[in-house]
């Protein structure tokens, strides 16, 4: 079986020598490749353009267009498109309006050389990574939410649906879903879409992040 190609990076970042060495980090690993860079958010945005890329690692802090607002104009305009922050900010505020742009995951610069490949190899299998600072940040946004009245809303899926989902954003295939419910693969799916058309989400990743919103799982 023919090895899968490389996915294709696009790394921007307004500083040579932190490009640089994201770059070596990256491109010391035989399953990525960076092949384009941008020194701001609209060079990133016009060089997705161009490239094509799998995935975008984008700092926060760029001129032009920061790397939010870039988040938010190629989650739009390339919805295939995975997104990782890569910043020196350890900011509750700053990593819930990554994951609102469309970033699937937070890393940080000072831990870059341990977490950045594990981020980007997780971004695309469709799983969100979040640095562990950010897990505690999650749960007192969910605390502070019910405390403030925030109640969860009326459930709108099934029990079977509740169970699928949870199972979905653990990470299991359909087949080993319905080896564990006794119901067929086919059922499985058809669950799936109906979570899917009901929560208005797309994919797993998506799934992943509504079942952390909800309690269903923790981050």
């Amino acid at each position: 079986m023919p090895e899968a190609p490389p996915t294709r990076i696009l790394l921007a970042d307004d500083h040579h020598l932190v490009r640089r060495g994201v770059r070596l980090i990256l491109e010391n690993e035989p399953d990525l490749t960076v092949v384009a860079e941008a020194g701001d958010g609209a060079e990133a945005v016009e060089a997705a353009r161009t490239h094509r890329p799998d995935l975008a690692v984008l700092d926060i802090s760029m001129p032009r267009m920061t790397g939010l607002q870039a988040a938010r104009e190629l989650s739009r305009t390339q919805p295939e498109l995975r997104i990782l922050i890569l910043t020196m900010y350890d900011n509750e505020q700053y990593f819930f309006e990554a994951l609102a742009a469309g970033a699937s995951g937070y890393v940080l610069k000072s831990v870059a050389d341990r977490d950045l490949v594990e981020a980007c190899r997780a971004t695309m299998r469709d799983e969100p990574f979040i640095y562990p600072g950010a897990v505690n940040a999650l749960i007192r946004n969910y605390l502070a939410r019910l405390q403030d009245g925030h109640t969860p809303p009326d459930r709108a899926i099934t029990d079977r649906e509740e169970e699928i989902l949870k199972l979905v954003a653990e990470g299991h295939t359909s087949q080993e879903i319905a080896d564990l419910l006794v119901i067929s693969p086919k059922t499985v799916e058809r669950h799936r879409a109906n979570l899917l058309q009901k929560l208005g989400l797309k994919g797993r990743l998506e799934l992943t992040r509504y079942a952390i919103r909800v309690g269903l799982i923790e981050p």
